[in-house]
């Protein structure tokens, strides 16, 4: 559960603190108050990406924080956290996250470092947000799959069925590529043992590219690294130089020092400075006198990078690469060699790896027909609690084509799943692309949450806008289903519907303001008189007549 939240300098936003509790969180607020840029710091800190127009004008970053506690079932969560070394303090960890204008973000948990990928895996099992345009992603049949898998819970199994797929795959492709004709693996085989003796013959070596480069900058600049050293050292250890003037001011610092034995302190640190700088300066004489021109070697040097540029010109980017590349080569090589013995093993490994892929995918296709039918019942279940009695859900779930002794398959299984649907009694079951209400989709889509976060251990509903579309009756019954859903979850909901915000266990008003000639969003909880006048305001645009004033009583005291 989400206990606060701490924003600073983030957008329109110069500085709000919030509290929210258990159950129903309304925010609401007139067109273009800053409601999503609210929702849009939650999703920063929960490890979503922002840009640098998310730092406020004028300020060098932007930071937010927020208190997250853990309930007792919050068991992912928990060992998340233990496997990283963080320990809740009374089950509670304090995320924090910030983007300077250099671009540069920072992520914590409690006070340990995180990465953003880690951050939002942590958060994406306790809070749960849906934007105002998430209903889209219905129409993506891969989505579908997703929202089943999950609700049946084998979003890992499925994960590791995709692994295995893609070994079967790899090790066929592997299969194909050397399954060719004798006139064909006599000619790869001559192409591999050339490369392979080419680059054994180079014998490289790890970091020697770098080595040389830098070896033939120094010979080639040969004179103008002469001059400048040996001006360097001319500077420190001529007649006139640093140390020379240095070893003087030490003797005046003697003689001062035994008038005034104050001076000591001062003394020792220039006989400090002293000493190190003489050090330097004979390192500096001795890299002078090193220094040799050597055409020679040069010529070697540049030899020896050019054929290491031939050699990464064909088999690599680096040297590593090149390295790498004769090793693949060499197995490669070794299995052409004895390809008839290791047909017969490959061959053997494929049919393993078909039979724990076909067993895979069959036990995955079976969970999914169990749990299609809970998850019409319970979509159809929340629908008709939505305004859509009427409403028929479908999860269709079909085999991919295959043969009769072939089961094709993808990456995620042997199925081909779509969400299909009927609003009106009597219509064909259709697809969720073709409803043309936006109000329909964002019920399907709440219900969808609804029962999939029923099955999970999520803590925390966000809905940014739940309500697009939707009006009257069908309002009120949104209203009272996510009255229910903060039963047992916390909910945050923004909304601009009265009857949505009537039945809020806590209520926060956002608003827009300018104050000294600057724009700021400003966020407060709101109860008594003040509640009344926002869900009057809501209702009809004024809050302070009487009329709306009493409807927006009305309205509160019937879902309180």
């Amino acid at each position: 559960m989400l206990e606060d939240l701490n924003v600073k300098d983030f957008a329109l936003i110069d500085s709000v603190s919030l509290d929210f509790g258990k159950g129903l969180n309304i925010l609401s607020g007139e067109t273009g108050a800053g409601k999503s840029i609210l929702i849009g710091s939650l999703t920063f800190l929960l490890g979503g990406k922002a840009g640098l127009d998310s730092i406020r004008t004028g300020a060098e970053s932007a930071r937010v924080s927020g208190t997250v506690y853990l309930e007792k079932d919050a068991v992912a969560a928990r060992k998340w956290l233990e496997e990283r070394g963080i320990v809740p303090e009374n089950d509670r960890v304090l995320i924090r996250r910030t983007i300077r204008d250099s671009g540069k973000t920072g992520a914590w948990i409690e006070d340990v470092p995180v990465t953003r990928a880690e951050l939002a895996d942590f958060t994406s099992g306790i809070v749960d947000v849906h934007g105002q345009h998430d209903h889209q992603s219905l129409f993506k049949l891969d989505e579908h799959r997703r929202f089943l898998d999950s609700f049946a819970g084998i979003t890992e199994e499925v994960a590791a069925f995709t692994k295995l797929y893609g070994a079967l795959a790899e090790k066929r492709a592997r299969f194909d590529e050397m399954n060719t004709s004798e006139q064909e693996r006599c000619r790869r085989r001559e192409i591999l043992e050339f490369s392979i003796d080419e680059i054994a013959k180079a014998s490289l070596k790890p970091g020697e590219e770098e080595s040389l480069s830098a070896e033939e900058t120094r010979l080639t600049q040969y004179e103008k690294l002469f001059s400048m050293v040996d001006s360097i050292a001319e500077t420190l250890l001529g007649q006139d130089g640093a140390v020379h003037a240095l070893k003087r001011v030490l003797s005046g610092f003697d003689s001062s020092a035994s008038i005034d034995p104050s001076l000591d302190q001062n003394r020792g640190r220039l006989e400090n400075a002293y000493y190190e700088i003489e050090d330097i300066a004979e390192g500096v004489r001795q890299y002078r006198d090193g220094l040799v021109y050597d055409p020679a070697r040069l010529e070697a040097v540049q030899e020896r990078l050019s054929l290491i540029f031939k050699l990464k010109k064909k088999y690599g980017a680096s040297v590593d690469d090149v390295m790498a590349w004769a090793s693949n080569a060499e197995r490669e090589l070794e299995a052409l060699q004895g390809w008839d013995s290791n047909r017969e093993e490959m061959e053997k490994e494929i049919a393993v790896l078909e039979k724990e892929v076909y067993r895979a995918g069959s036990e995955i296709s079976d969970k999914r027909k169990r749990a299609s039918s809970a998850l019409e019942s319970g979509v159809e279940g929340v629908l008709r609690s939505l305004g859509m009695s009427g409403t028929r859900f479908s999860v269709s779930l079909t085999l991919r084509p295959g043969t009769d002794t072939i089961q094709r398959s993808g990456p995620y299984g042997f199925d081909s799943i779509e969400f299909l649907i009927s609003a009106n009694p009597g219509e064909p079951l259709k697809q969720l692309a073709k409803i043309a209400s936006g109000g329909e989709l964002s019920r399907v889509m709440l219900a969808l949450k609804t029962v999939l976060t029923s099955a999970d251990e999520t803590g925390t509903l966000i809905f940014d806008e739940i309500d697009t579309g939707i009006g009257g009756e069908v309002a009120l019954a949104v209203g009272a289903h996510l009255k229910g859903l903060a039963k047992t979850k916390q909910v945050l909901c923004i909304t601009h519907l009265a009857s949505i915000a009537a039945h809020a266990d806590r209520h926060i008003k956002i608003e827009k303001k300018v104050d000294s000639n600057r724009t700021v969003t400003n966020a407060t909880g709101i109860d008594g008189r003040a509640r009344v006048e926002e869900v009057a305001r809501m209702l009809a645009g004024d809050g302070f007549s009487e009329a709306s004033v009493r409807h927006a009583e009305d309205l509160i005291a019937k879902f309180a």
